[in-house]
This record gives structure tokens, C-alpha cells and sequence, in this order.
């Protein structure tokens, strides 16, 4: 049950509120009232506040919508190509409609999230041009590309926050001077200096253009491999590490999002320790890795040998593309182990498999990283030809990749297949509560094909290629704890187990839906649909040969207005797609989704809260607080923090959901602080074991600070 809106009357009456600001009305929350309870309704009061004291003085005013497109479009502040595609009397009803939903931000750092990262400001940064209607038009007109009936339809879904797209297609659509919509990249170099060479090239130009790039190391040969037979001269992986590091550092996009990377490499390579080594707490500074992520790939075979208490050997990428005629990233591992152990021809070494899960968990708890990728997972349940062996910086995408070939004066010999991450997320709440699920998502997922259609990064022509290809994108969704907090059902419970798998099983049905009337549309499906799983039907398998419906009243309650697709549903979809096709090579991906998650007042990804009340340290203004969507001083039973919950319970709830999405889905694991380095290693495990593809952050929670006065102060004490 939502708490009843405050009303004026409310507001000024409250002596608790008289005299302060938006800030200190914010931090109310993390300070019980007189009666006892969180002062909800003071981060109400901060947000309005937070309009009248700030936005409102500060935004520039226009007479009309036309006085503003003209003056922003003279000004180059908009793009004039998005609002030429439309007559002026269509924009005018659709910035009507937008406005007329009343939409109002739920909580204070939702709306000073949007007008601190989103909205567009005056080139100076000191005057807002946008309220969050205008840049919900902008984006919709934008996505729309002169579609009026799928402009009207995203201004429905955005302003009422059943979809929301991804920071930098929210940030950029329709304005001039911007970045790519595109979320992040992922790039793979070869055992080459020209590859090498182009790889961080690359990185610098897609952090230029806002994208987070993450790079695969796993085919560059060892330190002190043979360069042109002579033995010792390769320097290895490390200082290729160091150089992106530095790039990432330099470039940024406009100021307004910095470079970020990841680079990942295989369990199996022979620098696979001096890699996490770059993460310790008391590494040499000629190796330390600080601001670059690190991503670990693991077949299955490595757990095998721990479990057998066996040493892991690592094999030289330069004799395994020398022996096998392809890099050491497009083998598998678990496949060609033993026959590559038995090759003398591959130069290899060996270290104790449980000393490497020993190791890589040290470096967790002290830094958070690597991320893992558990390699044969995701390679068995991967629907299109060809090997993924590499991730992201949120390590929820996982889309086949193919090397790119230079000639020696470093023009393109092959141009090979790198990927895009096209992402936007929807609110689980909302979503169920629109009434049509089916219109949310296939809204989304061609409001994300847009994305991927308008996006032409020709400075990187394997990113180009691959997305002109492939048409991939990643459906995501976020407020899963909320949804269920609200609705009384625990996180991980039995009902939330089945809730999750229904959910997604439902969104999985309509995505493809969607993409198949792609298609049908345009004619055309991505590139390698006939060798897929999708063409064959092998992938509806699961689908059409079993019943999929709730197992529990209470789920069968929550879906008693949604359809639940049956398997004669499964069966016409699966004719239809073995006819027509798909038009997206990937569908879904669930990130971690950070600060959309505040403007759309939802908790992360589905991952559960990490505390009732979060702490954000936000700039110049310092500690800001954000409440739990939906919480109140009713239901606080629900809220169940994450390193309460324990990691059995989030793992089991990404299970019953990784079974449905085509990509990953971001997982961070959090631990108690009594956690030692064995219950990583038993989580990793576990994770392994219920199929999970890939794990992003490990967190421990911290002491709290000495001498905090624990009877007043709500986060310390949730």
C-alpha cells in the first residue's frame, strides 16, 4: 500500500518544515520523526522545494513551444533534422500530451539527478532549457524518426515510466552538440601491434563519444613469448593495460560522462596472475590497474580441476593461433583442454586450480574485481553461430564477436564484428500495472532498434559493421525489489521466484514478437539468422514442449489481467519466426541501470536494495538520501537489504531469470562484513552451478563509523 499524496495543506502546515531547503529537507530521511518513524513526507517537501528554491529561478522561459524549438534550434541547441521530420501542430499535441500526464518526480534526488545529468542546459551550464516533459518529447520525436504513431507511443511509456531509455540515449537524442546513444562498446584485439595499435585507438575515439568500452586481452601473447622466433620479448599483457588506462583517462564525452574501460582475459592464459595482481591493495605502481575494470573468463573446466584438486595449466595464446589456425579467445577451452595439455608443440604452465579461486577471491574482497564470465554457460545457451568470449563494463552483454585483419600500411584487410550495447530498461511496477505489457515492450524494443539504426560510429569501422549487422539491443528491467516489497512478497521467496520466471518468460514472448514483426516490416533480418537456433527451432523447444504458468496463487493473482503466453502461443510465434525471421541478432540484457533507476524512482536492475534509506555522495552538494521506491512505514518487513537477504537468494532469483534473457544480467553479490574470502568462493560456485553467465561486483559491507548515534539515524540502523 502507497502512502497517501501530501497535500499543500500538509506542507505548510508541518513546523518540522519551516525554514529549511531542499537539502536539509532531504536529509530528513536518515532521521526518525517524533513519532518514531522516516519522515517520508520531508523528501516529498525536498523536492518541491528543490523547484521552487532552484529549478524555477533558473530555468529560461519561453512564451510558447514555438518561441522555444526556434530559439534552440537558432541557438544550436537542437538537432533541426529530428523536428523537420514532423509538423509543428503534431510536436504541439505530443508536448500537450506529455505535459497533461502531470508528472512529477517522486523523490528529491530523482529530480536533481535529472536536471544535474540530463536535462539541457544553457552552453555556460548555469540555466536549465528542458523540464523532463521536454526531454521526453525530444526523445521520443528522436527514436521516432518522423513515426507519429510511435512518437506518441514512447511519450506514453516514458512520462508514465514503463520504459525509460539508457543515460546516453536520454541524455542525447535531439540535441546538437551531443555524444552516441549508444551505452557502452566491447573490442577485441589480436596477438598484433596493429591491433594492438588500432585497439586503443578505438578506445579513445568511443570514450570520446560517451561509450564505456571493454576490450578482450585473452589472444595477446604472454610475457616473455617469442616475438619473429626470438625467445623473451613479448612484455605481455600488462603494459597493454596500462596504455588503455591512460586513454581512458584522457578522453571524455564533452566533460559530461568520463572514459571508462574493462579489458578481460581468459582463466587460461599464462598472465592470468600478474592480471589480478594489478588489483591489489599493495601492488607495484609500475603494474597497478586503479581505474581500469578487470573481467575474468572461466570454462568449465577450470572448476572441474579444483574440484579435483587438480593444477590448471595456461597455454600460450601464440602457439595455440599457431597450432589451431585461429586466437586463443575463439577456442574452448573445456573442448580442447586435454588435447592441448598433451601438445608439446603449445608452451604452456601450471598453477593449482584452487589456488587460482583462492586468488581471484582475495582480489574481490579487496577491490571488488574481476568481474567473471563463466564462459560454457554462456556459450550453451548463445542462439546465434559463432563463440562469445568476452563481456562488458556491466557484464550483461554477451553477443559473438569476429576478429578484424590489417594490411601493413593499417587499412582494413577484413573488417570483423565488434558490438554495441543499445540499452534501455523497463520499470517491472509500472510495467505490470500499464495494463498491456505486450504494447510496453514491443514500444521499448523498437524504441531500442532505433537506437541501433541511428547509430553510425564510422571512426570505428568493426563497431559500425557489427551493429549494421547484428541490429542487437538489450532490454532491461529494473524495480523488481520494489514491485515485490509492494505487493507483500519477499525477495527470493517462493513467490518471488515464480513471479521473476513468469515475468520474463512473458517479456521474452513479446520481445521476440516484436522483433519478428520487424521483419515481416522491413524485409530483412540480421545477419546470420539462418544459422541461429531461432531458424532451426531448437530454441522454442523449452517453450512449446512444456507447460510455463505461475505455480503459486499469489503470482496467478498478479497475472490474472496479463495473459501468460501458452504453448500454442509459442507455437504460431516459433511458424512465424521460422518463416519471416528476427530483426535483432539479441533482445535482452539487464543492467545494472544506476542513475535512470533514481529518475525513474525504481530500485537497480533486480538485484534487492542495498539499504532501505541509500547514501549518495553527489557532488558540491554532498550526502543525498534516496528511499526505497515504494517503501513506508508500513511495509519496512520487505525491504530486506541485500546482505541480509545473502547471496543464495539473489543468485536463485537471476537464475529463474537468466533461463529467459538471450544476454546476461548484471549481478552483484553482497556480503556481510564477517565474509571471509571462502564464502566468495562458495558463492562463485553456487552462481556456477544455477547457471548464472556472469557476475559483476563482489561488495562487503562496511563497519559503521564510531560514535553514530545508532537510536536516531535511519541508515546506519537499516
Amino acid at each position: 500500500m502507497v502512502e497517501a499524496a501530501l497535500t499543500e495543506k500538509d506542507f505548510k502546515t508541518d513546523a518540522r518544515f519551516e525554514g529549511l531547503d531542499y537539502h536539509a529537507l532531504n536529509a530528513m530521511l536518515n532521521l526518525y520523526g517524533p513519532d518514531g518513524k522516516i519522515q517520508f513526507d520531508a523528501d516529498k517537501r525536498a523536492a518541491r522545494e528543490y523547484f521552487l528554491q532552484h529549478v524555477n529561478q533558473n530555468t529560461v522561459f519561453f512564451h510558447s513551444l514555438k518561441e522555444r524549438l526556434d530559439y534552440l534550434v537558432e541557438k544550436e541547441y537542437y538537432e533541426p533534422a529530428v523536428l523537420e521530420k514532423y509538423p509543428f501542430e503534431f510536436i504541439q499535441q505530443l508536448n500537450d500530451l506529455a505535459y497533461g500526464k502531470k508528472f512529477r518526480f517522486e523523490t528529491f534526488l530523482g529530480a536533481f539527478k535529472y536536471y544535474t545529468s540530463y536535462t539541457l542546459k544553457t552552453f555556460d551550464g548555469k540555466r536549465y532549457l528542458e523540464r523532463f516533459e521536454d526531454r521526453v518529447v525530444m526523445t521520443a520525436l528522436g527514436l521516432a524518426d518522423g513515426d507519429q504513431a510511435l512518437a506518441v507511443q514512447l511519450v506514453e511509456e516514458i512520462i508514465s515510466g514503463r520504459f525509460q531509455p539508457a543515460t546516453p540515449t536520454f541524455l542525447n537524442t535531439g540535441k546538437a552538440q551531443r555524444g552516441e546513444l549508444v551505452s557502452c562498446f566491447l573490442l577485441r584485439i589480436e596477438d598484433n601491434m596493429e591491433s594492438i595499435a588500432r585497439g586503443i585507438n578505438s578506445a579513445l575515439q568511443l570514450s570520446k563519444r560517451g561509450g564505456g568500452v571493454a576490450l578482450l586481452l585473452s589472444n595477446i601473447r604472454e610475457a616473455g613469448a617469442p616475438i619473429k622466433q626470438i625467445e623473451n620479448q613479448s612484455s605481455g599483457i600488462i603494459p597493454v593495460m596500462k596504455l588503455l588506462e591512460d586513454s581512458f583517462s584522457y578522453a571524455n564525452q564533452l566533460g559530461a560522462r568520463q572514459g571508462a574501460g574493462a579489458v578481460y582475459l581468459s582463466a587460461h592464459h599464462p598472465d592470468i596472475l600478474r592480471f589480478l595482481d594489478t588489483k591489489r591493495e599493495n601492488a607495484d605502481e609500475k603494474i597497478r590497474i586503479k581505474t581500469l575494470s578487470l573481467g575474468v573468463v572461466i570454462p568449465d573446466i577450470t572448476f572441474e580441476l579444483a574440484k579435483n584438486d587438480e593444477d590448471m595449466y595456461l597455454f600460450s595464446p601464440y602457439d595455440v593461433e599457431r597450432v589451431y589456425g585461429v586466437p586463443f579467445g575463439d577456442i574452448s577451452v573445456t573442448e580442447k583442454y586435454r588435447e592441448m595439455v598433451d601438445d608439446a608443440r603449445i608452451k604452456k604452465t601450471k598453477i593449482n586450480a584452487r589456488e587460482f579461486f583462492q586468488t581471484l577471491a582475495e582480489i574481490q574482497f579487496e577491490s571488488g574485481y574481476p568481474y567473471i564470465m563463466f564462459e560454457d554457460t554462456v556459450n550453451k545457451a548463445n542462439p546465434i553461430k559463432g563463440r562469445i568470449n568476452m563481456s562488458n563494463l556491466c557484464s550483461e552483454i554477451l553477443q559473438v564477436n569476429t576478429p578484424t585483419t590489417y594490411n601493413e600500411d593499417l587499412s582494413y584487410a577484413q573488417i570483423g564484428k565488434d558490438i554495441s550495447c543499445n540499452l534501455g530498461s523497463m520499470n517491472i511496477a509500472l510495467a505490470m500495472d500499464g495494463g498491456d505489457l505486450g504494447q510496453t515492450v514491443e514500444t521499448a524494443i523498437r524504441a531500442l532498434t532505433a537506437v541501433s539504426d541511428q547509430s553510425h560510429i564510422r571512426s570505428v569501422r568493426s563497431i559500425e559493421d557489427g551493429n549494421d549487422r547484428s541490429h542487437a539491443i538489450g532490454l532491461g528491467q529494473m524495480n523488481l525489489h520494489g514491485f515485490l516489497a509492494r505487493e507483500h512478497i519477499h525477495y527470493g521467496s517462493e513467490e518471488g521466484l515464480d513471479f521473476t520466471n513468469i515475468y520474463f518468460y512473458t517479456v521474452l514472448f513479446h520481445a521476440l514478437r516484436a522483433s519478428n514483426r520487424l521483419a515481416i516490416e522491413r524485409g530483412t533480418v540480421f545477419d546470420g539468422f539462418w544459422d541461429s537456433t531461432y531458424a532451426s527451432g531448437e530454441f522454442f523447444d523449452k517453450y512449446t514442449d512444456q507447460v510455463w504458468a505461475p505455480t503459486t496463487e499469489r503470482v496467478t493473482e498478479l497475472f490474472a489481467e496479463i495473459p501468460v503466453p501458452t504453448q500454442d502461443d509459442w507455437r504460431a510465434l516459433k511458424a512465424s519466426i521460422q518463416q519471416h525471421g528476427i530483426y535483432n541478432q539479441n533482445l535482452q540484457a539487464v543492467p545494472p541501470t544506476g542513475s535512470i533507476s533514481y529518475i525513474n524512482n525504481s530500485t537497480s536492475s533486480i538485484h534487492p536494495i542495498a539499504s532501505k534509506i541509500e547514501i549518495r555522495k553527489e557532488g558540491k552538494l554532498g550526502r543525498v538520501y534516496y528511499p526505497a521506491p515504494f517503501m513506508t512505514n508500513d511495509n519496512l518487513e520487505y525491504y530486506e537489504d541485500a546482505y541480509e537477504i545473502g547471496y543464495e537468494k539473489v543468485i536463485d532469483t537471476y537464475a529463474a531469470a537468466t533461463q529467459h534473457v538471450d544476454q546476461g544480467l548484471s549481478l552483484t553479490l553482497f556480503f556481510k562484513d564477517t565474509a571471509t574470502t571462502r564464502d566468495i568462493n562458495r558463492a562463485q560456485i553456487y552462481a556456477w552451478k544455477k547457471g548464472i553467465k556472469t557476475i559483476y561486483y563482489i561488495r562487503l559491507r562496511q563497519m559503521a563509523l564510531e560514535g553514530t548515534d545508532m537510536s536516531e539515524c535511519v541508515s546506519c540502523m537499516l
